[in-house]
């Protein structure tokens, strides 16, 4: 059953200072992502912009905004296909655990110098539930 949704947008322009960037990311973004990011070479405004989506969708989905959740708590990697996912720690964990969400399905996207990313948290349905 769906337990939240959200959705975010980015200028990939916010993003293509060097030197922003690399305060920003340090501020927001867990190791992994930074790393990612560094890799990404030309395409690191629109992987960090994306990133950031990803993370304000999911705060969103949980319905507190980063009020209640670490950014630093919201590590969005990506499969060895690309595909990104979410891997969640204190603050973030506590919060998806609070709301009842167990799972997180995550899609990013850019296009016309936006970034854009949508999650859907959802939990499993128990016998009780109305609807499959």
């Amino acid at each position: 059953m769906i337990t939240g949704i959200g959705c975010d947008l980015s200028e990939i322009s916010r993003w293509e200072d060097d030197d922003a960037r690399d305060r920003l990311t340090r501020r927001w973004f867990c190791p992994e992502e930074r790393e990612y990011i560094r890799a990404r070479g030309k395409a690191a405004p629109q992987s960090a912009a994306g990133i950031f989506c990803a993370k304000e969708a999911l705060v969103k989905a949980l319905g507190s905004g980063f009020s209640a959740v670490s950014p630093l708590d919201v590590c969005v990697l990506h499969t060895s296909e690309g595909a990104p996912y979410y891997r969640l720690s204190g603050t973030a964990k506590a919060r998806a655990e609070r709301v009842g969400a167990e799972r997180f399905h995550l899609s990013v996207s850019h296009d016309g110098g936006v970034a854009a990313a949508f999650c859907v948290a959802e939990t499993a349905l128990t016998k009780e539930d109305p609807c499959p």
